[in-house]
């Protein structure tokens, strides 16, 4: 079994922020891979859904524990059903990248993004897969928190969703083993 876990804050009213990018890409791969519907499980403070694709058993998380806990999520999972670290793939925004870019990456520090901070704190590892999107980065660094939790503009929503197909590419690749 694989671990696709989509990174966002829970809740209509971090819906559609740059923050919740994670929460979207997820979206996006569900729909294109004919997943059902998310249920919430409790014990892992998540939504989940889990299908077969290509030909590997799949279990898709959007974490409901706000972004700077999601390490608890992940880990909750990963342990539950013994997942190998190698097998976990992360999905979530990057300030540090121009918005719409995308970038898949294995191990590493979390760049300063406080959910992959806790991950990798709670995993005891940074040995897992990431599939970085770029939101961009305010000119104030005091704005961080609203620019992050703030919603898209229509441009910029354009530039993530112009790379819809590639991302969902992106999660296929890795869950085949190509990347």
């Amino acid at each position: 079994m694989k671990l696709v876990v989509g990174l966002g804050n829970p809740g209509d009213k971090y819906k559609n922020t740059r923050h919740n990018i994670g929460f979207d890409a997820i979206d996006w791969f569900c729909d294109q891979y004919n997943f059902p519907v998310f249920n919430y499980e409790s014990k892992f403070e998540s939504f989940v859904s889990n299908s077969i694709v290509s030909d590997e058993k799949v279990l898709l998380a959007k974490p409901q524990t706000y972004m700077n806990l999601s390490g608890k999520a992940v880990s909750s999972i990963s342990n539950f059903y013994k997942i190998p670290f190698e097998d976990i793939l992360i999905v979530y925004d990057d300030i540090d990248m121009p918005t719409g870019k995308i970038r898949f990456k294995f191990d590493g520090a979390a760049g300063g993004h406080n959910g992959i901070k806790d991950t990798i704190k709670r995993l005891g590892t940074d040995k897992f897969g990431r599939l970085k999107i770029g939101i961009d980065r305010p000119d104030n660094k005091e704005m961080i928190t609203p620019w992050v939790l703030g919603r898209f503009t229509e441009k910029e929503y354009e530039a993530i969703y112009s790379q819809k197909d590639d991302i969902v590419k992106l999660i296929v690749n890795w869950l085949d083993g190509k990347l």
